[in-house]
């Protein structure tokens, strides 16, 4: 017997471990069915479950659960990002809080020792969080980037690379953090907006008495590298002085004065600055004059020995402060302007990254990129939604070399080492290496490895073949490489898919996926986007503590359209929380009614008008779900099967049986006892990939004997008859008229504010033959469901009665005896007024162009959203007044 109310923590943990126990996340079971497979996008190791992370596991499990029902063989291949600044950062802050020596002091070895106990201690906590969500992923084949299987593939790819020429090492500016001291990539730059100033400064005109080209910059310190000025070619102001040079301030460095179509004429003076080593525009504009590249920084960003001694050593803030004196003292400092400007941070270190001119390691990512382009424009992978093929092309014809090392010591070790005269041999071991260079010396010689290791994203773009097993060939590869779908962010679509699609068309020869599904951001219920600073971040772990992990998860589904941000509040967690206590609920009423599964149950022989309609609509939703989710439409997968079983199913159906189940006629009886139980079922099927829990519990209670008559829902197969099988047209348009003409009938009762225990009278008028007989055949029903307590057929509209039209037909209400008219009148005329009134303010504030330019984006949305209630609000008031005027 099911308990009174729907526990979800009574219920989740045990089908989890039972899913596990009986190894149903695995792959393997059918071999002779076609594979579905999907690579987890790997969590770092050091994080902790947030909604992202819910949102999009929790769609992957959907098409999971999905697939497996519909008789694929499943592989959801998981596994876990080592994270290297993160997890650096992690341990690093721990040694700190422990007084012991910091990483230095330990050294290499030691402290990647530390990194590894760690990991075994504390990391991939959120791999348990993912369970907690019910994930169906096949955990014994956990995968992590620094294993030896995938440190393998890592160094294989770099080696071959390197030996084909598409992996080399060059001087170019990198984004660099000077508290972490490592180059880090452009997804961990964040972007803020800050106070600060524009200088101008004049740069005297060799040779020019008093003449000067004045220059404006926001980190003064830089110039110190400066190595040229540029204008542009068609700006008559400077074109005489091209060819020309300006003498540097506080360095006297001469600087060539060279054309260049970077120099916008029409911003300041229209002559720039050129520091190459501190600058990426700079820097090309450099390339193309051949200026020289001065680095003026140390790799904690002070200033270096190829600066004037006067600066040497001084933070570059400081040197700031120290050049602006001397710029002002030497009557060179033309002004300065207060902006307000986005300033870089490392994400991490937390403090303004440099552009900074290095010596690092690259990939040709240009040349990798075509087949990749290829594969998305001939139509091999695309994505859903579609607009996001436009952002992979402008990345990808973009597309710079990749810069693949960090100065850390956490993560893969570049394979390279160095001989004496500085030979590089990169080698898959240290012992190829030493054998490569005591060849090329013709001796054995001392060689030295490079400190640096890869980028993070390197060893993820290997992500959906390595974890299968490659450079092995083996079975799992075989038969689950290429995978089927990617579902992510759209933040990582150039840092993670486009790079996995370049590995996996490169060394594969094959797209690693055929569709990359890319679901929006989870922003509070305002739209902002949830940050700690701002207080408004919502945890997901605590939502399923208060409502359960099918609740969370229907919610995120719910409100997963495609290219819309989702708005997430607890309220909303809570509705559907309603919603698994509706089923739950459901099923309670089922168990009392005797409904029971019945084997020998036909659903064409169903004899019962009413039976009849709730399989077909049960088959028009059964389409409708496997249709959303064929497409990626997530959110009317959850919208149809939550339409179908709250109010087809439960308001509508369990209504319209309950005669029946109290009625004398057996047979009858006993058909929609049986038709009961199989719509539920299959509805259980149908809301299993997106609530697993509570489908797989009320499963057990519908197949008996805690479920040991067949298999677990988990393994049942996806509903095949849809509405052609079971669709009736006749049953569905005499039971849809019986449904519009009841909810027709509340909708006036709701309008006139007639008393809910107040029965009422209805009068039809001109109302065709055929929808006569099914008045007559479900009058007690329509009666008790609308609270009329006489129904009757009449020429035309007795007085004092409300009108609504039904098709062809005029059904009259009286409403004389049982509102007073005139109050009723004096009420909505009232509420009309408030709501003219409220509709007037906030059209006043949306079409005020000072209140549209200041307030935050989710502030207009909110009113245009108030807006719209108030007047769909005022429209149904004003029906009611107009029903009520026909009424006298």
């Amino acid at each position: 017997m099911l308990d009174k109310t729907y526990a979800p923590q009574a219920i989740e943990d045990k089908h989890y471990r039972q899913w596990e126990e009986g190894g149903y996340f695995k792959p393997g079971a059918r071999p002779d069915a076609k594979p579905f497979t999907i690579v987890i996008p790997p969590p770092n190791v050091t994080g902790s479950l947030h909604m992202g992370h819910a949102l999009n596991n929790t769609l992957q499990d959907v098409l999971c659960r999905y697939k497996r029902m519909a008789g694929y063989d499943v592989l959801w291949q998981p596994g876990m990002d080592h994270a290297g600044i993160a997890t650096q950062m992690v341990v690093e802050r721990k040694l700190a809080e422990r007084g012991e020596p910091d990483r230095r002091q330990m050294g290499r070895e030691k402290f990647i020792e530390r990194i590894w106990d760690w990991k075994a201690e504390s990391g991939g906590a959120i791999l348990n969080q993912l369970r907690r969500l019910g994930a169906s992923c096949d955990w014994s084949r956990e995968r992590f980037t620094m294993d030896d299987g995938l440190s393998e593939a890592v160094r294989h790819v770099f080696v071959e690379l390197h030996r084909q020429g598409l992996i080399y090492k060059d001087q170019r500016l990198v984004n660099w953090d000077p508290a972490l001291e490592t180059a880090i990539s452009d997804l961990e730059v964040q972007q803020t907006e800050q106070d600060g100033s524009l200088w101008s400064i004049r740069y005297p005109i060799e040779g020019a008495e008093g003449a000067y080209l004045t220059v404006a910059t926001t980190r003064p310190e830089t110039m110190l590298g400066d190595s040229g000025v540029a204008v542009h070619p068609e700006d008559e102001r400077h074109r005489h002085l091209i060819g020309k040079h300006c003498i540097l301030p506080l360095v006297g460095r001469r600087l060539p004065i060279v054309a260049d179509e970077y120099a916008d004429p029409e911003q300041g003076t229209g002559a720039v600055k050129m520091t190459p080593a501190h600058d990426f525009n700079d820097f090309e504009v450099g390339r193309r004059h051949d200026l020289e590249m001065i680095n003026i920084l140390t790799v904690d960003a002070k200033i270096n020995e190829n600066a004037p001694e006067a600066y040497r050593s001084l933070d570059r803030f400081e040197a700031r402060k120290r050049i602006l004196a001397d710029l002002e003292a030497e009557g060179l400092l033309a002004g300065e302007e207060k902006i307000r400007h986005s300033v870089p941070y490392g994400d991490r270190g937390g403090v303004p990254i440099e552009p900074y001119l290095t010596e690092q390691w690259y990939v040709d990512a240009k040349t990798l990129a075509k087949e990749a382009i290829a594969s998305v424009e001939q139509g091999r992978t695309k994505f859903v939604p579609e607009n996001w093929t436009k952002t992979y092309y402008e990345w990808m014809y973009n597309i710079q070399p990749w810069c693949i090392s960090r100065q850390l010591w956490w993560g893969h070790r570049i394979p390279a080492w160095c001989g004496p005269d500085g030979h590089i041999f990169v080698e898959m071991t240290e012992e190829a290496a030493q054998a490569a260079a005591d060849a090329h010396y013709g001796k054995s010689v001392e060689l030295t490895q490079d400190e640096d290791v890869l980028d993070t994203w390197f060893s993820s773009a290997l992500w959906p073949f390595s974890t299968l097993g490659w450079p092995e060939e083996t079975p799992t590869l075989a038969r689950h490489y290429p995978t089927d779908v990617l579902v992510t962010g759209f933040d990582i679509i150039f840092f993670w898919v486009a790079r996995m699609m370049m590995m996996g068309d490169h060394f594969m020869k094959e797209e690693p996926f055929h569709t990359v599904y890319v679901h929006a951001l989870v922003r509070d219920e305002k739209g902002q986007k949830m940050s700690k600073s701002k207080g408004n971040v919502i945890d997901p772990l605590d939502l399923m503590e208060k409502f359960g992990a099918d609740s969370v998860r229907f919610t995120l589904t719910a409100l997963a359209a495609a290219g819309r941000d989702i708005k997430l509040s607890e309220d909303r967690v809570e509705g559907y929380r309603n919603f698994m206590t509706k089923l739950w609920n459901a099923a309670r009423f089922c168990e009392m009614n005797e409904c029971a599964l019945d084997p020998s149950f036909d659903p064409a022989k169903a004899e019962q008008t009413v039976n009849r309609w709730i399989l077909g609509e049960l088959g028009r939703t059964r389409d409708a779900v496997t249709a959303a989710l064929d497409a990626y439409r997530f959110n009317d997968a959850a919208g149809a099967v939550y339409q179908f079983l709250w109010h087809t199913f439960c308001d509508w159906y369990l209504e319209f049986a309950k005669p029946l189940f109290s009625g004398a006629d057996e047979a009858a009886k006993a058909e929609t006892r049986a038709t009961a139980a199989f719509v539920l079922e299959r509805t259980l099927r149908l809301m299993h990939p997106v609530a697993p829990f509570i489908t797989a519990e009320l499963w057990e209670f519908l197949k008996g004997a805690d479920g040991a008559k067949g298999d677990p829902l988990i393994l049942a197969a996806w509903p095949e008859e849809g509405a052609e099988a079971l669709a009736d047209a006749d049953a569905a348009r005499e039971m849809e008229w019986v449904v519009r003409l009841i909810s027709a009938v509340r909708s006036v009762r709701a309008e006139m504010n007639v008393p809910a225990g107040a029965k009422v009278a209805l009068a039809a008028v001109d109302m065709r033959a055929e929808a006569k007989g099914w008045l007559s055949r479900h009058e007690a029903l329509i009666a008790r469901l609308a609270r009329i307590e006489a129904i009757d057929h009449a020429a035309e509209p007795p007085k004092g009665a409300a009108q609504l039209v039904l098709d062809e037909a005029t059904l009259a209400i009286p409403l004389a005896d049982v509102i007073d008219l005139s109050a009723e009148r004096a009420r909505l005329e009232k509420e009309i007024a408030k709501a003219e009134g409220e509709i007037a303010k906030i059209e006043k504030k949306l079409s005020n162009e000072g209140f549209l330019a200041k307030a935050p984006e989710a502030v207009v949305a909110e009113n245009k959203e108030r807006l719209a209630d108030e007047q769909a609000q005022r429209d149904k008031l004003a029906r009611a007044l107009d029903r009520l005027a026909q009424a006298g």
